[in-house]
C-alpha cells in the first residue's frame, strides 16, 4: 500500500494518483521475471468483451512543460560548485531548495528540468500539513475505505489527498530560483571521483565538478553501489484517469483497497491466480463521471505480469458496471520495494527512489522524501556550509549517516520484515492481515504507513496486531514469519554491530 504515491494524471484542469515510484521517470524493467498465471486464450476472451474493456482506448494527455526562466549554469566559466544534484523530480528539487537555503552553490542536472513529472502522488493529508505543504494538495477526501471482502468494509477516519504536481513543482522551482540554484540541461552518463572533488560527464560533452554529487534520478540509476544482492519485492499497477458513464464510489471517500474477488466469478483462470497472487483496486472519485482507477499488486517476487494486472482490472470494471468513455491518462507503475540499503557511506550521495527511502511494506515515498530532504540538507550544510569546508570521506560519512542513522536503518529492517511477510500471504491471508491492521489504534497504523514509528513502537504494534488477529491469521504469522523474523534479527544485529 504505497503511501499511495502513484503515477497518474489530473482531471482536465488538474491531476492525481496512489502508491508510486520513480522520481523523474518510470524506469525500464523489461529484464524482470514475471508471474504468468493465465493463458493466451483467456486474454483473447477479455479483449473481445466490450463492456468494461478499456484496453483499446488511447490516453488523450499530452506532455506538459513549465514556463520558468531557469538560471543556467555556464560550464565554460569553470566556476566551482558545492553540490550537483542529478534529477529534478520531487526528491531532487526538494533537496536543492533545502541545501541552497544555506548559501551553498547547487546545480541541478536533468535533460528536461521543466517537464511535468510523469507520476501523480497521493498522500495522507496530515503528512503534508506537518511539512506546511498542504497548499500543494488539489483534492482531498475526508475519509478512506477498505473493502476487506464482500461482507466487510472498514472506514478510515484519516483525510487523504492528491498532490498537485503543478503546484508542488512550481513551489519548489520558485524556492530554488530565489536561493540561487542553477540548472544544466543534460543527461549524466559518468561520475568520477578524486579525494576532495567529484566530476560528472554529461552527454553534451560538458564536465561539471563539485564537492558532492547527489543522485536523485530514480530507480533506474546505476550510480549507486550495493554490497548485497538487490532482492527487491515489486509493486506493480495499471491505472487510468477516466471519464465514465457512471461509477459506484462515494465522492467523499477515496477507496484505499478493494480486496473483493466476486468480479472473477466467471473468470476461473483469473480467480485461481488472484487467490495466490492477489491484486486490489484503488480509486479516487473526482465527480460522478471522472475517476482514477488502479489495479495493484501490493508486492510480489518475482513481479506479477503487467498484462495479468490489466486483465483483472478489465474483469473488475465489467463487474462494477463501469463503462469507460475516455482515458485522459494511463499509467504503468512499478516500484522496487525493500532489498538492501546502498553501501554506507559511498562517494555519491542519494535521495529518493535510489536511496532506500521507499517504504518496504507499502511503496510510499513522496511525503517521506519531502520530510527527509531537510535532514540531509542540514548534514550537508554542516560540512559545506562552514568555513572549514569538510570534504571527501568525512563529508560522505556525514551525509549518508545523516540520512540513515542506525535507528532509522533498524526501523527500515522492521518494515522490510513486514514486506517479506506480505510476500507469503495469499488473498485470504492478505484480507485477514489488513482486517486486523486497520483495527489497530490509529496511532499505530497511521505511524506505520507514514514511517514515523520508533523500533519500540513497531514492536508494540506487532504484539497488538498478533493479539487482534484471527486464529487463521495467527497461524499465518506463526508458520510464515519465522524465516523473515530470523532475517530481521540477523540484520538488526549487523546494524547494531
Amino acid at each position: 500500500m504505497a503511501t499511495l504515491f502513484r503515477p497518474f494524471s489530473p482531471p482536465p484542469a488538474a491531476k492525481a494518483s496512489q502508491f508510486n515510484f520513480s522520481d523523474s521517470s518510470n524506469p525500464p524493467f523489461s529484464f524482470l521475471k514475471t508471474h504468468h498465471p493465465s493463458s493466451r486464450k483467456s486474454f483473447s476472451k477479455i479483449q473481445s468483451s466490450k463492456f468494461g474493456n478499456f484496453l483499446d482506448l488511447k490516453p488523450e494527455s499530452k506532455p506538459e512543460f513549465f514556463d520558468f526562466d531557469l538560471t543556467k549554469f555556464d560550464p565554460s566559466s569553470r566556476s566551482r560548485l558545492d553540490v550537483i544534484i542529478i534529477g529534478t523530480g520531487p526528491a531532487g528539487l526538494r533537496l536543492a531548495e533545502q541545501v541552497s537555503s544555506y548559501g551553498i552553490k547547487v546545480c541541478c542536472v536533468d535533460p528536461s528540468p521543466l517537464s511535468m513529472w510523469p507520476n501523480n502522488y497521493g498522500v495522507w493529508v496530515d503528512e503534508f500539513e506537518s511539512l506546511n505543504l498542504e497548499n500543494c494538495l488539489d483534492k482531498t477526501w475526508p475519509m478512506a475505505c477498505v473493502h476487506v471482502d464482500d461482507n466487510k468494509t472498514k472506514y478510515l477516519d484519516r483525510p487523504y489527498g492528491r498532490v498537485s504536481r503543478k503546484k508542488l513543482k512550481t513551489l519548489l522551482l520558485e524556492r530554488c530560483l530565489s536561493s540561487g540554484v542553477q540548472f544544466h540541461r543534460a543527461k549524466v552518463w559518468k561520475i568520477e571521483h578524486q579525494e576532495f572533488e567529484s566530476s560528472i560527464l554529461c552527454d553534451d560533452g560538458n564536465e561539471l565538478k563539485a564537492s558532492l554529487v547527489v543522485d536523485a534520478s530514480g530507480f533506474a540509476s546505476s550510480f549507486i553501489e550495493y554490497e548485497k544482492p538487490r532482492n527487491h519485492g515489486y509493486q506493480i499497477a495499471h491505472g487510468i484517469l477516466a471519464e465514465v458513464e457512471e461509477h459506484p464510489f462515494d465522492l467523499d471517500k477515496m477507496l484505499l483497497m478493494d480486496w473483493r474477488d466476486s468480479h472473477l466469478g466467471n473468470e476461473p483462470y483469473l480467480r485461481t491466480s488472484n487467490s495466490k497472487f492477489p491484486t486490489f483496486l484503488y480509486a479516487m472519485p473526482f465527480d460522478s463521471n471522472l475517476v482514477f482507477l488502479e489495479e495493484t499488486s501490493l508486492v510480489s517476487r518475482p513481479v506479477l505480469s503487467y498484462m495479468e494486472v490489466k486483465k483483472r482490472m478489465v474483469a473488475r470494471l465489467r463487474h462494477l458496471g463501469i463503462r469507460v468513455k475516455r482515458i485522459i491518462e494511463d499509467e504503468k507503475c512499478l516500484i522496487p520495494m525493500g532489498g538492501p540499503l546502498p553501501r554506507i557511506p559511498q562517494s555519491v550521495m542519494a535521495i529518493g527512489g535510489t536511496s532506500g527511502v521507499v517504504h518496504p511494506s507499502t511503496g510510499y515515498m513522496v511525503a517521506r522524501t519531502m520530510a527527509l530532504a531537510p535532514i540531509l540538507a542540514e548534514a550537508i550544510a554542516e560540512c559545506l556550509g562552514s568555513t572549514r569546508m569538510i570534504r571527501g570521506q568525512p563529508l560522505y560519512h556525514k551525509a549518508w549517516n545523516g540520512l540513515w542513522p542506525i535507528e532509522r536503518r533498524c526501523v527500515r529492517e522492521f518494515y522490510s520484515f513486514g514486506m517479506e511477510t506480505l510476500l507469503k500471504l495469499d488473498l485470504d491471508g492478505s484480507r485477514r492481515f489488513f482486517d486486523a491492521f486497520f483495527d489497530l489504534d490509529p496511532y499505530y497504523w497511521h505511524g506505520f504507513l507514514s514511517s514515523r514509528l520508533s523500533l519500540r513502537e513497531l514492536a508494540l504494534l506487532s504484539l497488538s496486531l498478533f493479539g487482534r488477529a484471527s486464529s487463521p491469521s495467527r497461524f499465518d504469522i506463526v508458520t510464515k514469519c519465522p524465516l523473515p523474523l530470523v532475517k530481521l534479527m540477523g540484520n538488526l544485529a549487523l546494524e547494531a554491530a
